[in-house]
């Protein structure tokens, strides 16, 4: 765990020129390729608190750049499922897994999009996009719930960056996960509730 912080860093690091010379362009960027053709790992999340740190009146222009980018990134992921990505998902899970996945689409609705979408790696996300696809979700619920998830984590990275300067990087890195999952289970719960209270009205 600590070599792969290690590494996270060093490429952070190396990143970090170029996305200060492109600022929230730059970021965007990154945010839409992890998103969708590579993985980078909380390249975005680092980038976010970094910049904001040496621009803090930016923070909130750096994290609507990074929740613009991802949402883009996982768009052009959903598309594919939508088109053709059940033969890949079966070569990639089993049946069981996807079925189980689609079975959380139906139970959940957006919520099994947005939920993921709030919580840092090893959380894997791109597996809950390519479902999406694959249950039908509409295009305009699938960005609304991919925009609110994502903007939740990077808005809050960036306001905590804002706020407290240097002491936010250690604190997120030990904080996120945990503060992730809280929120998004909190959020499950609410959506859980709204959804049984809709359907005893509908029966």
């Amino acid at each position: 765990m600590h070599y792969l912080s290690e590494l996270l860093q060093q490429f952070t690091a190396w990143l970090l020129p170029l996305a200060e010379r492109f600022g929230a362009p730059g970021l965007a960027i990154i945010a839409f390729l992890d998103s969708s053709f590579l993985s980078l790992p909380q390249v975005g999340d680092a980038l976010i608190v970094a910049l904001t740190i040496q621009h803090p009146e930016r923070w909130m222009l750096y994290s609507t750049a990074t929740t613009l980018g991802s949402t883009a990134g996982c768009f052009v992921l959903y598309t594919i499922a939508r088109k053709g990505g059940e033969a890949f998902l079966r070569r990639r899970f089993s049946e069981a897994q996807i079925d189980r996945g689609l079975g959380l689409f139906r139970r959940y609705g957006l919520l099994a999009v947005i939920v993921p979408a709030m919580l840092p790696p090893p959380t894997p996300f791109k597996v809950f996009v390519l479902l999406a696809g694959l249950a039908g979700v509409r295009p305009v619920a699938f960005t609304f719930g991919i925009a609110i998830g994502r903007g939740f984590r990077f808005g809050g990275e960036g306001w905590l960056a804002y706020k407290y300067g240097a002491q936010a990087t250690q604190y997120i890195n030990e904080n996120l996960a945990t503060a992730s999952v809280v929120v998004a289970s909190v959020v499950l719960l609410l959506g859980g509730i709204l959804i049984l209270a809709r359907r005893r009205q509908q029966a």
